[in-house]
């Protein structure tokens, strides 16, 4: 099967940053890794391994010039005869902030210095990140908020010190890795061999076989729980941002440092403010004599209400400005604006009395002729 445009693959422009470049990779690669995408594994292995090659190449300045300049004729000596492999990959460091210590991270990664060895009778390494999602009134993007989040916790279990073993002592060097953790296995391909570096399948990469299981995990040497979190959220927050809390993740293995949590704001949807950045939008509707004479009313705002002075002779769809009645910019300063549309309403039903005074008041002026004619028949009288 032919390859796909580097570019393609991470869905962004030949024009974008390495930031933009580094964000596309991180996304993909949270949709895509086995561990995630259980439905079709082999696949997902697949497209993940795919998007890895692209970021190696596009993430390399070099690399990316050179691919630029002459597409995958000038990247292909960076891989070898046999193409992309785990062990040309260079940006582990960004994978494993990504994925901590997920088993399919230790499979594509055990053997090469990312941080997962044995230590303690298991595999330590950064614990995984948690995301979740908070629902806030519209009035939070202008004041802040501080909501309360549950966040799944799972750390080692205090009795088998997270062996998974009775005590944390009924233990045995694992026979097949001879404590290791990884196995090797060879494939010969005409004159060039394959290796491979993964977990033991028999203890899991833990180097250490388990003779008898804790009681309390079950040998699974972790323990669960719920902890709650206040999460500052800051004025000016855009609806569907997203707030990094660090170290509020899932706890590491053996002594490995926390993952982050990722909470996703959205706001609830106003019936009477619209948001555009910092601006707040607004539209009221006003009796057809107070357009006419002017008066004052009342208008919806953010967070409450403001009255508003509408002059005489107020022409339908005219807009006036609230200053600093908007939103605050992201981190908190000074409001925005808001814009309110005033609709005149027009009566649909009148009296007859009301619609000969309507008829009156508003009827055109006698024309300057006819005045004069009228003028001078009464001094001829």
């Amino acid at each position: 099967m032919a390859k796909r445009d580097y570019y393609e693959v991470l869905g962004v422009p030949r024009t974008a940053s390495e930031d933009e470049i580094k964000s596309a990779y991180r996304r993909l690669a949270r949709q895509y890794h086995p561990d995630v995408a259980k439905e079709n594994p082999k696949q997902a292995e697949e497209k993940f391994k795919e998007i890895s090659e692209a970021y190696e190449v596009l993430a390399d300045t070099s690399k990316r010039q050179r691919y630029d300049q002459l597409g995958f004729s000038g990247v292909e000596s960076e891989f070898g005869p046999a193409g992309f492999t785990w062990q040309n990959f260079t940006h582990v460091q960004d994978l494993e902030d990504l994925l901590g210590a997920s088993p399919i991270f230790q499979q594509f990664f055990g053997g090469f210095g990312s941080g997962f060895g044995g230590l303690g009778g298991r595999a330590s390494g950064r614990g995984g990140d948690v995301e979740l999602a908070v629902r806030l009134p519209l009035a939070a993007a202008v004041d802040g908020a501080r909501p309360t989040v549950e966040v799944p916790r799972e750390t080692d279990c205090p009795d088998c010190r997270g062996t998974g073993a009775k005590d944390g002592t009924a233990l045995e060097v694992c026979p097949e890795c001879r404590g290791q953790g990884q196995v090797r296995r060879v494939q010969s391909r005409g004159y060039t061999q394959m290796i491979t570096i993964g977990p033991c399948p028999r203890c899991g990469g833990s180097g250490k076989r388990i003779l008898e299981r804790c009681a309390t995990c079950g040998g699974s040497g972790r323990r669960r729980s719920v902890e709650r979190i206040e999460v500052g959220v800051p004025p000016g927050v855009e609806d569907g941002a997203v707030l990094r809390v660090p170290g509020h993740g899932l706890a590491g293995r053996a002594g490995g440092r926390p993952g982050d949590l990722f909470v996703q704001v959205s706001f609830e949807p106003s019936p009477s403010i619209h948001r555009e950045g910092e601006a707040a939008f607004a539209e009221l509707r006003v009796p057809l004599a107070t357009a006419v004479f002017g008066g004052e009313v009342t208008v919806p705002t953010v967070d409450g209400s403001a009255v508003l002075k509408v002059p005489a002779g107020t022409q339908p769809e005219t807009q006036f400005r609230l200053r600093g009645k908007g939103f605050p910019p992201p981190g908190g300063g000074r409001r925005g604006d808001e814009i309110v549309t005033l609709h005149v309403e027009i009566p649909r039903t009148l009296s007859s009395r009301e619609r000969d005074l309507l008829r009156e008041a508003l009827a055109p002026a006698a024309p300057a002729a006819g005045r004069r004619e009228s003028l001078f028949r009464r001094k001829s009288s």
